[in-house]
């Protein structure tokens, strides 16, 4: 790994940032910032690369003086020693004419407007009122207002060069308890998001599963009942033959991982169920709701539909060469990939998977993995990071990550690792071949701050995207499949148990006026878009 080091001199004069005080504009090198702060150079530099080894308290101050002053690094400053994002695409060439290029959301983090045109209350409505649920007990009742800012947002993706851009359908807003009568307001807010869209010669892709479960049928067993599969299926026949017309790509599940393992084993995301059996049959239900779902769309959709599932996908790596941490990666990768990979594309669970979680398999009707493994015509991908790993696991609540002192971390503390999206795509297409591939999100979390005039310096983001494209790159020139990138996210919103801590988005929104502003990362990849487009 190329470690993330900043270019500063030892007096600090090589960095910089612009920056106003007394109406006056002056450049600030890190020795000014560091001496406001009180700290040393290297503690800035470090805060500056999100370095995880510096304390809370001193980041925020750094980070404050930073907001205050408007301090921002420059480009051309915060070079990384020996960083990817000093090379450039040797071929634009590279990524065929029809490629997506998009940013992605989903309902429940974006949309708000939880208690109007008819939505019925889902899972996360609930469970976000929990006490220590999520950061502050911030809830998604209102999010980033997409509900009433839609055809905003729509010229924003205009704006931003978007060729495709993947929402999500919010199932309770269609159809409150889950099957039964149809919410009629509902449907129409995504039929005039599909024309919107369409009308800027933007591509509509649909997730009609992002987390959101109807909580009538929660209450009913939820994804612990094969019922809920076949509810789900039927929701899915509604969306085809609704949007089937002018939607030609379809996500069925964003990241069934994170609804079986986060929401039934661990407890840690909607239900809130803590038990591995049910994470496992949980997770059963869905990949055969999947499968159901996939046949539905294909037999109801008006236009050729391209049908896919995405999965959340995380290389495993040893930190060392002892048997036991070669142990130890085999059943992460189990548990984080093998999981849902293998039966969509082989048709059989690994079994490995339930010894690991300590739980009986769950009972699986003669066709039910035929069901499953219907052919997909794309794998969605979301990539955020690796885990790097030593000995075996102990527990299912797995904790096995040896951090990186030398690497960089985005404000989730991942750490920032390319070269993991290229190791994964290559590794999924040896062992499974789709016969397509899209990045359905790809993204980082940043500490960004308005500076008050209108722009968002968010440089660190712009040279994670940077990077993880040149990775792409690689991986297309060497025969992977890839139709597609979105970057998680288009809008700043609602990040589950952190509230609205953490912001992903191309565009900063501020909260309490809704107002939106294109961040420099927006900025950066709406150029870059028009740049490779124009030479295909």
């Amino acid at each position: 790994m190329q470690t993330l080091i900043l270019v500063v001199s030892l007096l600090g004069s090589i960095a910089f940032c612009k920056g106003t005080i007394n109406g006056m504009t002056r450049k600030f090198t890190i020795r000014d910032i560091a001496q406001l702060a009180g700290v040393s150079i290297a503690t800035v530099s470090r805060v500056l690369n999100h370095k995880p080894d510096v304390d809370p308290q001193t980041r925020e101050r750094i980070l404050h003086i930073m907001d205050v002053h408007s301090f921002a690094p420059d480009l051309s400053a915060v070079q990384l020693a020996g960083s990817p994002s000093r090379r450039k695409l040797s071929s634009p060439h590279a990524f065929p004419p029809d490629f997506l290029w998009g940013a992605a959301t989903s309902a429940y983090q974006t949309e708000g407007a939880v208690r109007e045109g008819g939505r019925g209350p889902s899972i996360w409505d609930t469970f976000v009122r929990e006490p220590g649920t999520t950061w502050h007990g911030e809830t998604g009742d209102v999010a980033a207002d997409h509900y009433h800012w839609m055809l905003d947002d729509v010229a924003l993706m205009k704006e931003l060069q978007l060729k495709a851009y993947r929402f999500s359908v919010s199932w309770p807003r269609i159809l409150p308890q889950g099957n039964g009568p149809i919410n009629a307001c509902g449907l129409d807010f995504y039929d005039r998001l599909v024309d919107a869209l369409l009308a800027h010669d933007i591509c509509p892709v649909a997730t009609l599963y992002h987390w959101d479960l109807p909580l009538a049928l929660h209450e009913q067993g939820g994804w612990l009942t094969r019922e809920t599969a076949y509810a789900f299926a039927d929701y899915a026949e509604l969306m085809a033959r609704k949007l089937g017309d002018r939607v030609s790509w379809w996500v069925t599940h964003n990241e069934p991982w994170c609804s079986a393992y986060l929401g039934y084993g661990i407890g840690t995301h909607a239900p809130g169920i803590r038990d591995f059996s049910s994470a496992v049959l949980a997770s059963h239900h869905i990949l055969l709701s999947h499968g159901l779902a996939t046949e539905r769309i294909r037999a109801h959709a008006q236009t050729e539909a391209h049908i896919g599932i995405t999965l959340n996908l995380t290389p495993i790596y040893a930190a060392d060469e002892s048997e036991a941490t070669q142990q130890g990666v085999e059943q992460l990768d189990v548990l984080h990939n093998r999981w849902f990979l293998d039966p969509l594309f082989r048709g059989t669970y690994p079994e490995q998977l339930f010894n690991n979680l300590g739980v009986a398999p769950p009972a699986i009707k003669n066709i039910d993995m035929q069901i499953i493994a219907t052919p997909l015509d794309f794998l969605g991908v979301n990539y955020y990071s690796r885990s790097l790993i030593r000995t075996p696991l102990r527990t299912q609540h797995y904790e096995p990550v040896v951090p990186v002192p030398e690497a960089s971390y985005t404000q989730m503390a991942w750490e920032i690792y390319p070269q993991g999206l290229s190791d994964m795509l290559l590794r999924v297409q040896r062992d499974y071949a789709p016969s397509a591939i899209l990045i359905t999100e790809n993204g980082a979390a940043f500490e960004d701050s308005w500076d008050g005039r209108g722009h968002v310096p968010d440089k660190r983001r712009v040279r994670y995207l940077h990077e993880h494209l040149l990775e792409l790159e690689t991986v297309l020139k060497q025969g992977v499949p890839i139709s597609g990138y979105f970057v998680w996210s288009l809008l700043d919103n609602f990040e589950w148990t952190d509230g609205y801590s953490k912001r992903f988005g191309l565009i900063y929104v501020d909260y309490i006026t809704q107002r939106r502003i294109i961040k420099e990362s927006g900025r950066w990849y709406a150029a870059f878009i028009k740049e490779v487009t124009a030479t295909n």
